[in-house]
């Protein structure tokens, strides 16, 4: 019974999880384009949004934490079910992800310091780690979990679509297109309310 109980409340756990992993990660991605502009790579940051870097810098742990917490849930809850092979993909794409997050985040810190230099360093250094390689093992994860809740028939056919275009875009044109890595939170977000609501029948 005790089993049974913990295996009903994971989804739930899942979803609420990975609602506020998709709030923060938005939160911290609007934050630093908004105080770091793409296209101004070495231009100095403006003083007046020094406080949007330091506020992104103060979520993004979160963001990450979270994150873990989602990848974990949807482990427990799919158990022994899954193909190992797929596991392990869905393992190793999510934990790269939380360290490219982290590195990226801490790149983007650069940008508070005296040299100009650096600062600019760090920004081009934050966005290429986020959106060249962070968001490429975002779209592994996205097409992992997707297949994993479409082989057991967790998810339905518009949730696996949506993940396999969103994973799609993010591995061929993420880092060419402006605030495309807001795809992963969005479907984050579409993933975790699907999974809240089907917990709640």
């Amino acid at each position: 019974m005790e089993t049974t109980t913990a295996r009903m409340e994971t989804p739930r756990a899942a979803g609420a999880a990975g609602i506020l992993f998709a709030l923060l990660l938005a939160a911290s991605i609007a934050l630093i384009r908004y105080a770091l502009p793409s296209d101004v790579a070495h231009a100095p940051v403006d003083p007046d949004r020094r406080w949007a870097v330091s506020a992104a810098l103060e979520i993004v742990p979160f963001a990450g934490i979270f994150f873990l917490w989602f990848m974990g849930a949807l482990r427990a809850h799919t158990g022994d079910a899954e193909d190992r092979f797929v596991a392990t993909v869905f393992l190793g794409s999510g934990f790269v992800f939380a360290a490219t997050l982290f590195v990226a985040a801490a790149a983007a810190g650069t940008v508070l310091q005296e040299s100009t230099a650096q600062s600019g360093f760090g920004r081009s250094f934050a966005y290429t780690v986020l959106t060249t390689y962070g968001m490429r093992m975002a779209a592994v994860f996205v097409f992992t979990t997707s297949s994993i809740g479409r082989r057991l028939g967790v998810f339905p056919r518009p949730v696996v679509l949506l993940g396999f275009a969103v994973g799609l875009v993010l591995l061929l044109v993420g880092s060419s297109l402006p605030w495309s890595e807001m795809l992963f939170p969005a479907w984050a977000l579409a993933v975790s309310g699907y999974i809240l609501r089907v917990s709640r029948h």
